[in-house]
């Protein structure tokens, strides 16, 4: 296949074993012209996938965060931002006070925490960034303040409590917000109406002369799957969920064995 862009997950797709880029992607990355695009569709923040790109090389190309909520260009303007409001940011919180879950707040470019903690501390080893410490109090009398809210809200906890919350979530709220358990101790909670697929629509649309079907496209998950499905040739890589492997053109070697560029690899032939 030629393409004309490359759009790739991050977390169980881009990264290996270590949660880094490895030599080799590097090097398969670097053999393509800087006119192929790379873009990054993630839920991540925006500062924990700019030191990627940096590794990379690859500085000025637009992002996907929050699994579409918050779209870059590679400017850094942002083209689209679409947040949870904050009544349900609030109702959230308020199921949450019986439970032992942790709590995360994203808005734009910052990541909010009241205080350091086992989640807190794993997701700052994971993503090398370091949140604003600030009272979830005060985060939402702020947002009160300025009319806005989250772009996701992350909650992380004992697998059973998980369970629990996101099964009240989805019937109180399964038609407003988009729950994703990435795993069985997290729940990601964004908008209902984003994804990767409808960002990165609108970055073609907006910067470049081409569409989806010139587009390859990798991922692991359930937020993945529209993305597969809407680009030209969407790959799954070994240890995507069976549902991703299903509407996926071709199913590469696991993330851990570079799946990634042993197929990017093929195609620079």
């Amino acid at each position: 296949m030629k393409f004309k862009a490359i759009c790739t997950d991050i977390d169980g797709t881009l990264l290996n074993s270590e949660r880094d880029l490895s030599p080799r992607l590097k090097k398969v990355i670097e053999a393509f012209s800087p006119e192929i695009p790379l873009i990054l569709a993630s839920s991540r923040m925006p500062d924990a996938m700019r030191h990627l790109l940096r590794d990379l090389n690859r500085e000025k190309q637009p992002l996907i965060c929050y699994n579409g909520g918050f779209v870059i260009d590679s400017d850094g303007k942002v083209v689209d931002s679409v947040e949870i409001p904050l009544h349900l940011v609030q109702r959230i919180l308020e199921l949450s006070q019986s439970t032992s879950i942790h709590i995360s707040l994203y808005q734009g470019e910052s990541w909010f925490e009241p205080k350091e903690d086992y989640w807190s501390a794993r997701e700052i080893k994971n993503t090398k960034v370091t949140p604003t410490w600030k009272d979830t109090t005060l985060v939402l009398k702020e947002w009160e303040n300025s009319q806005s809210g989250a772009h996701k809200v992350m909650c992380m906890g004992n697998s059973q409590e998980i369970s629990w919350l996101f099964g009240e979530l989805h019937f109180l709220y399964g038609d407003l917000l988009h729950l994703y358990r990435s795993k069985d101790t997290y729940i990601e909670i964004a908008p209902k109406k984003i994804s990767k697929a409808t960002a990165l629509q609108m970055i073609l649309n907006k910067y470049y002369d081409f569409g989806m079907g010139d587009v390859i496209a990798f991922g692991d998950n359930y937020n993945d799957i529209d993305l597969l499905q809407s680009v030209g040739w969407g790959v799954a890589v070994g240890n995507a969920r069976p549902e991703v492997k299903a509407v996926a053109k071709e199913v590469t070697l696991h993330h851990k064995e570079d799946g990634v560029a042993a197929v990017l690899e093929k195609l620079i032939g």
